[in-house]
Formats: structure tokens, C-alpha cells, sequence
């Protein structure tokens, strides 16, 4: 079992090279001038670099688009794919700040996972004004969760791992929902984004697609802070890391495979042009490969990546034509590589 750590703990007398991201002994005074984990303070300065908010976003041209220029089969995708993204954005709220971070005892580490917390509720935000542009009853995308039996079952699946950690908080409970973590961010949201950007290359709801690409750049710094949470711990904490828990965790891997692709055709309906379920498994397997080998695991599939546009569409530049408005924007200063850490 593991220990919520103390909000103020003054007898601690743990130095910085005693600091441990879970299983430490902090004092929980935020102390920013001496860090042993260097990777977690670039990391945040990166995210700060990225504020943005969703009213600089201009929806007023996909309200249109939505009623006039989407096929009936492109609104209910739309419909389904922001509604997992809701769902989605809300667990990871609640996750980290109730369920991951309480459990952290790294002060440069608490840091950021505040910081993603606050991005994930942005977020939310953000699909908030999504539905309120296009939408004349919001609460069916709201409720969809609770009607829709395929978006439900989907996101029991994604919960109970999280549910897991709540229930039963235990070093390795722990690590399983950090990998969790990695395929929350780096699977279910990437497919999902590949939806809006694949109706913006047809020159639909680009105003959704720009929302899209602000959030994905978050995303981006959240899989980064995962995987270098589960590369610290191989080297803090190698005894976790055992055949039966890798066997598990490569398991979660295949099963969310399956359940995206899955999810992808039952969104897409064979009728959304660029997104067969070829591409869309291809797609989701190539993702699983890059995620797993990311922090050292060998890839299942071998996948190419079909839609390399995709990351075109998703990429800031500096002093980039902005594609959706043709306006020249400048998001460079919080621009990052996966390889910058």
C-alpha cells in the first residue's frame, strides 16, 4: 500500500537527492531552487509557454458548416467523437488531481500534474464551446455518455483502470494507471483528433480543427510528463517493473487497441472519406507502438503510419501560416519534441 502524503509535514528533514516521485517524505513546501528532476521543471515552463483559451477561436463559420455542409454520417461522427472527448477530458480532471497527484512526492512533479490538471479542465471548456457553437440542444452530446451503450461501455473500460488506483492504492496500482495515462493521451485522444482533422482537410469545421490543434499541443507535454514518470521509476523503483506487471500492462495495450478501433468505425460508419477501418486500425496500432516504445517496451504491430498528414495538420511552427484563417501566428516560444526529453 502506498500513503497519501502530508499537505504540511514541518518534522521532514528529506534533502533534494532523497526526493522520490511517490514513497518520499516530503515537507510540501514547493522549494523550486533545488530540483532533482530537472525534466519536470523544463517541462513546466514549456506548458506555462502554452497558455492559450478557447475564446480565441473563432467558431462562427462551422455553426454554419455543421448545419448546412456536414453529410448526415459527418454529424454523428462529429457528435460522437466530441462526446468522447468530453467524457475523456472529465475523467483526467478528476484523475489526477484526486488520484494520482495525492500519492506524488516530487514538488517539481506535483507542479505539473497541477498544471495538467487545469489544461484538462481548459479543455473542458473548450468542448464547451464546440457544443454551444453548433449545437441546438446541447444536452444530447452531454447525456450521450449515459445513452450512447457503445460510448459507455468504452469509457467503463478506460475508467476502471483509474478505479483501480481509487480503490486499491498500492505501488503498482500506481504505475498501471501511469501507463493508463499513456494511453488515455497518446491513443484514445489522437484517434480522436484524426476525426476533426480529417474533416478539416476537406475544408469543413475548421474553426473545431484549430480548437483541436490548441488542445493536441497540450496533449503533447502530458505524454511527455507520463513517459518520463515511467522511465524515472525504472531507474528509482526497478522492482515494480516485473514480468507479470510488463505482461499487464502490454495486455491494456492490445485491449485498447481492439476497443479504439472499434470505437474509430463505429464514429466513422465506413462513411467518412480518408478513414477506412484499415487506416483507422493501422492508425491505432502505429500510435500503441510509438507509446510503448517510448518508455522501453518492445512494439506489438509494426505499423506504419497511414495518415502523415494528419501531423501536418496538428504541428505549430514558428512564424507558420496559421492554414485554417491565413493569419500568421507565432506559437513557437512553447513549441516541443518528444526527443527534447
Amino acid at each position: 500500500m502506498i500513503n497519501r502524503k502530508k499537505i504540511y509535514n514541518p518534522s521532514s528533514q528529506e534533502s533534494v537527492n532523497e526526493r522520490r516521485i511517490f514513497g518520499g517524505n516530503p515537507t510540501s513546501i514547493f522549494e523550486l531552487n533545488k530540483i532533482k528532476y530537472q525534466w519536470a521543471y523544463n517541462l513546466w515552463k514549456v506548458m506555462l509557454a502554452n497558455s492559450w483559451f478557447p475564446e480565441e477561436v473563432n467558431m462562427t463559420q462551422d455553426k454554419r458548416d455543421y448545419s448546412d455542409g456536414l453529410t448526415p454520417e459527418e454529424k454523428i461522427g462529429y457528435d460522437r467523437a466530441l462526446a468522447q472527448l468530453i467524457f475523456m477530458d472529465s475523467l483526467q480532471t478528476n484523475n489526477l488531481i484526486d488520484n494520482v497527484n495525492p500519492y506524488v512526492t516530487s514538488p517539481e512533479i506535483n507542479l505539473i500534474l497541477v498544471r495538467q490538471a487545469f489544461e484538462e479542465a481548459l479543455h473542458s471548456q473548450s468542448y464547451a464551446v464546440m457544443v454551444e457553437s453548433i449545437s441546438a440542444n446541447t444536452d444530447e452530446i452531454y447525456e450521450m455518455w449515459r445513452t450512447d451503450i457503445q460510448l459507455r461501455n468504452k469509457n467503463d473500460y478506460i475508467a476502471n483502470v483509474y478505479e483501480e488506483l481509487a480503490v486499491n492504492p498500492t505501488e503498482s496500482t500506481l504505475l498501471k494507471a501511469m501507463f493508463a495515462n499513456q494511453i488515455l493521451e497518446g491513443i484514445y485522444f489522437y484517434s480522436g483528433f484524426a476525426f476533426f482533422y480529417t474533416l478539416a482537410r476537406s475544408g469543413k469545421m475548421l474553426g473545431s480543427a484549430q480548437m483541436i490543434r490548441f488542445i493536441q499541443r497540450d496533449e503533447v507535454t502530458h505524454l511527455l510528463l507520463f513517459q518520463n514518470l515511467i522511465n524515472s521509476l525504472k531507474k528509482e523503483m526497478p522492482h515494480l517493473f516485473t514480468k507479470d506487471l510488463i505482461d499487464e500492462v502490454i495486455e491494456m495495450f492490445r485491449e485498447a487497441v481492439r476497443v479504439e478501433s472499434a470505437w474509430g468505425d463505429y464514429i466513422t460508419q465506413g462513411r467518412i472519406l480518408g478513414l477506412t477501418s484499415e487506416i483507422i486500425h493501422e492508425y491505432i496500432c502505429y500510435l500503441a507502438d510509438n507509446r510503448l516504445t517510448r518508455v522501453g517496451l518492445p512494439a506489438l504491430y509494426n505499423a506504419r503510419h497511414p495518415i502523415k498528414w494528419v501531423d501536418a495538420f496538428s504541428s505549430f511552427n514558428e512564424q507558420k501560416t496559421n492554414f485554417f484563417e491565413g493569419n500568421v501566428t507565432n506559437y513557437a516560444k512553447g513549441s516541443i519534441n518528444f526527443d527534447d526529453f
